[in-house]
Parts: structure tokens; sequence; C-alpha cells
């Protein structure tokens, strides 16, 4: 491919972020007002795994300031890369214990914790100097064999858990539902984790967020009271999955 073609091909990939972005703002907002909700309520997070970071960079020139991450190196090496925007970064991955001292050290957010000793690791290794590392309890609501998560009903013991620990917020629930198409089954397991959410909070604790939904479902998760989306296709487009950690 010629030097000036590929140029070409690289604008117009950029042009196309852009416009995926507004487009699915646009949704968001229609979704929010068929649910009577304001769009305000809702944060936009870009789940931006497998993406270089030129693409993020055209994207947070496109008004996008919060991106999502799941393997750690990779991750590691964009937030070096793009050290001169103020991004916030979420990890959104599997958490292995090898990886905790990177998570607390470089994210903001982290949306995939589901087991205590994951939490003491974080809270143990987030630097004094940081804010507390703001957390999302990962709940396996459709209790898939496959799936990470804490099951609903010992999500109450393990959130009272990591809410005493220090460096650490615990903010809500986050889920990835098993896929369908039908709209009236994608807003059951979101209703699930709000409700859950709700019951927690009666029980004590102060959560503010539900993180759910992503490219396929959000305007259903939107209408069962997301507080963040996790948008990646939508935006970046469809992933090539290479060997991540």
């Amino acid at each position: 491919m010629e030097p000036l073609e590929k140029e070409c091909q690289a604008h117009e990939i950029m042009t196309t972020i852009a416009s995926n972005l507004q487009a699915v703002r646009n949704a968001i907002v229609a979704s929010a007002t068929k649910a009577g909700r304001h769009a305000s309520e809702i944060t936009l997070l870009a789940v931006s795994k497998t993406f270089a970071a030129d693409a993020l960079r055209e994207a947070y020139h496109a008004g996008q300031a919060c991106f999502a991450e799941s393997y750690v190196q990779e991750a590691l090496a964009k937030i070096a890369a793009l050290q001169d925007l103020p991004i916030e970064w979420h990890y959104i991955g599997p958490i292995q214990s090898n990886k905790t001292r990177a998570i607390a050290e470089s994210f903001s957010w982290v949306h995939s914790v589901d087991r205590l000793k994951i939490a003491e690791r974080l809270s143990e290794q987030r630097p004094t100097h940081l804010p507390p590392l703001q957390i999302c309890l990962q709940v396996n609501i459709s209790m898939e064999a496959s799936k990470s998560g804490v099951a609903p009903d010992e999500a109450g013991a393990l959130a009272r858990a990591i809410a005493n620990l220090p460096g650490l917020k615990l903010r809500g629930l986050m889920a990835v539902p098993a896929p369908s198409d039908d709209v009236t089954a994608q807003r059951l397991p979101f209703a699930q984790l709000r409700k859950l959410r709700d019951q927690l909070n009666q029980q004590g604790l102060r959560m503010d967020t539900l993180s759910m939904g992503m490219s396929h479902d959000f305007a259903a998760a939107i209408a069962e009271g997301a507080t963040i989306v996790r948008i990646g296709t939508a935006i970046f487009g469809n992933r090539n999955y290479g060997d991540k950690q």
C-alpha cells in the first residue's frame, strides 16, 4: 500500500470514530429521554481494548474522556503513550493477583472485582498520593458458568467487606448478562442488578453506580437505570483479538 493510500485509510478510520461517537451519544440521549431520564446521569465509557493508542487519541479529541481496558500490559502501553491527555482510565477485565499492583497504580476505576483477596491487594497497593480507587463489584447476574462475578446472594457480604477497605471506594455493581436480541430479555438481568443494588443500599451501603449495558443492549440498560454504559464496537468497530495479557 502506498503511503498516501495508508494516510487516507487512517484518516477515514479516525473520521469514522468521531462519527460513531456522535451516533452513540445521540442514541444515549434518545434512550434516556424514552426512559424519563436525563442523559447527564449516564457516563459513556469507551471500551478501547485491542485498539491502538491513535484511535483513542482521536476519540479523545472528539470529546471522549473515559476509556476502559481489559488487558493490563496493553493498557499500560496506551497509558504511557497518552500520558499527555487527561484521560480517566477504567479497568474492566479479569484480575490476576500478579497484576493488581499495576492496576492499583494506573487506573481510576476498576469494574471487575469479584473476590475479597483481589480487593485487599488493590487496597494495599493503591498509592497513598492518589485518590481512592473507585470500585464496582462484578456480579454474575445471569449465573453463567463461563462468566466471572460473585453470585448475587453472596454480593452483600463481599460488598460490605470491600466498603471497609482503605484506599478503595465502593461505588456500585457491574454485570455482563447473557446476550439476547430480545429487549424484554435484555432488561430482566439489568432490572435484577438494579434491585440488588437498591437492596444492599437499604442495608446500609451507599452505592450510586450501575455499570451495565454494551453496544448491543445499552438502551435496555439505560431503561433499567444504568449510570455507566460500556461501549466498544459501536465506537471503534469490530475487534481483532491477538495474544493479550
